[in-house]
């Protein structure tokens, strides 16, 4: 495999175990690795689209209802602005990252005032670092794979539960996919979950939105996840599960950083992660086809100071 950036374990070792990325992609970098996604690897990546098929990645505004994490409900008024002739809409108490969205370098930092490439919380409130807008005044674009971890996990998998996927389950769905990675390629995890979700009681719903009650599968929080996802040379990764990661984090002093594993993929790595995105219809696709590659695009809010984005993401094929 191509290696455009250092190994994980050449990296150097910072607090806890864990491997730093500050520097890779320049000291005043504040995009991460989306930095993959050059020019040669998007227009490669355009050459996927064969049948014109277009599939959207985001879920409906009012899917997750109640909001996860104790975040607010979206309220959107619509306005007869002039009667009978034109309309418009507001919305108040959105919150960017409540449905299928895009974490930006802001939103975590790797220990209190340590975000990304050395940014401060100061640098953060004021805009001047990692913010969403770095992300959507460039865009986001390249070569996305879909690994169905729905279709290949062992008996009794249930997405709504605490199940952390390991390498070798990560593994097992790239090679049921026979794809290959390729540097800036944007991984998305179909895990099932959001199509499980969808189907669920208010009371469950109730209990999901709580994060101190919320269980949902995702990756385990390992350094083995960490080097697996760096060294693939990925761009971005999106899953359609609420925090990528399995829920719930361990959130103690001894099982830091790896506990919260958004501590070293976001504030280590810099990498590109997106939440709760609707991959269900792209999964059919892929599993009809056996084509589990595509086009992903995505436009991330151009927001200045913004921490968070609604995904805007769509994949062709």
């Amino acid at each position: 495999m191509l290696m455009d950036t250092p190994r994980y374990h050449e990296l150097p070792e910072v607090d806890g175990g864990a491997r730093s990325a500050w520097g890779v992609f320049g000291a005043g970098d504040c995009l991460g690795t989306v930095n993959r996604q050059t020019p040669e690897r998007i227009a490669a990546a355009a050459g996927l689209v064969r049948r014109g098929a277009l599939f959207s990645l985001n879920a409906p505004l009012d899917l997750i209802t109640p909001a996860m994490f104790n975040r607010g409900a979206d309220r959107r008024t619509t306005l007869e602005t002039t009667p009978g002739r034109t309309m418009d809409d507001v919305h108040d108490n959105f919150y960017p990252q409540a449905t299928s969205q895009w974490d930006s370098l802001g939103h975590v930092a790797f220990r209190p005032g340590e975000f990304y490439n050395g940014a401060t919380t100061e640098e953060i409130k004021t805009g001047r670092r990692n913010t969403i807008e770095h992300w959507g005044a460039r865009g986001i674009a390249g070569r996305g794979v879909l690994l169905d971890i729905a279709a290949t996990a062992p008996s009794g998998y249930h997405p709504g539960t605490s199940t952390a996927l390991t390498v070798a389950d990560l593994e097992r769905a790239r090679e049921a996919a026979g794809i290959t990675y390729r540097p800036g390629d944007i991984l998305l995890l179909h895990t099932g979950f959001l199509t499980w979700y969808a189907e669920q009681d208010r009371a469950t719903r109730r209990r999901m939105a709580n994060r101190e009650t919320l269980t949902a599968v995702g990756v385990e929080h390992t350094p083995e996840i960490a080097a697996y996802l760096w060294d693939s040379q990925l761009s971005a990764v999106a899953g359609d599960n609420p925090a990528l990661e399995v829920w719930p984090p361990e959130d103690t002093a001894e099982a830091w950083p790896f506990g919260f594993l958004h501590h070293v993929l976001i504030g280590q790595l810099g990498l590109a992660i997106g939440e709760l995105w609707w991959l269900a219809g792209l999964a059919a696709d892929c599993a009809e086809t056996g084509v589990h590659e595509c086009l992903v695009t995505a436009a991330p809010l151009n927001a200045p100071g913004g921490i968070g984005s609604p995904a805007n993401a769509l994949a062709l094929k």
